[in-house]
């Protein structure tokens, strides 16, 4: 085997944890140095190498779109998964971002589909504007769930993955996991060419992607204002 190409992060861990000598490139969506898959982004050595679509740290600018979405937002629901890897930093980016804005927010936890269904009864009940739906497989994994849930309390909602939008959720912005697994591929290419991929840098994000479903804001009654559809890199008619 020329080199191993770890797509998730139990894979990436299981890998490094098998082998010291075959070259392994991983894809995370999460902090690479947090999941101590590296002990160094720039050099970081070893037989371990890979790209990172971790987009924790634009949170912030996520509810900001979301603000511009929904202009009149008085409150905003936060769903988040307390079981993520990446909770802990996503809660300090969303407590940083409502201390600059003065956004009043509500946040809700779920880890599995009846506290899902929960959290939106405690949204419904709070008469929240928007939701912004945090981070991690499990809640990609529970697409349908979420968006169904939106839908039938009619709350606009924002998600880090483009699927949902696909899927008839109303917007997302985050991390390209497309640019990220092309990037891998990149440096699967590399290695096999003789580099070692000890000498090559973590890959951090560099393209973030924006959706909007406007069939899905018609049905909200939203009118999407056009400087955010030009910003936009996928809009569903």
């Amino acid at each position: 085997m020329a080199a191993i190409v770890a797509a998730s992060l139990p894979s990436a861990r299981a890998a490094k944890a098998a082998t010291a000598s075959i070259p392994i490139v991983f894809v995370t969506g999460g902090d690479p140095l947090e999941e101590k898959l590296v002990s160094s982004l720039n050099r970081p050595g070893g037989n371990v190498t890979g790209v990172s679509f971790y987009d924790i740290p634009i949170t912030g600018k996520r509810l900001a779109l979301l603000r511009e979405l929904v202009p009149k937002a008085e409150t905003i629901a936060v769903l988040q998964d307390p079981t993520s890897a990446t909770f802990q930093t996503e809660t300090r980016e969303i407590e940083a971002a409502v201390r600059a804005s003065g956004q009043k927010i509500i946040t809700v936890k779920a880890a599995t589909e009846k506290e899902i269904n929960e959290a939106f009864a405690i949204i419904a009940k709070s008469a929240a504007d928007a939701l912004l739906v945090g981070g991690g497989p499990f809640f990609n994994s529970k697409r349908n769930q979420l968006i169904g849930l939106a839908a039938l309390n009619a709350i606009p909602a924002s998600y880090v993955f483009g699927e949902f939008v696909s899927a008839g959720g109303l917007v997302s912005y985050g991390a390209s996991q497309t640019d990220a697994y092309r990037r891998a591929g990149v440096y699967v290419a590399r290695i096999l060419n003789g580099e070692k991929p000890g000498d090559l840098p973590v890959e951090l994000p560099t393209k973030f992607d924006l959706a909007i479903n406007l069939k899905t804001a018609k049905a909200l009654g939203l009118t999407v204002p056009p400087s955010l559809l030009a910003r936009a890199d996928e809009v569903i008619e």
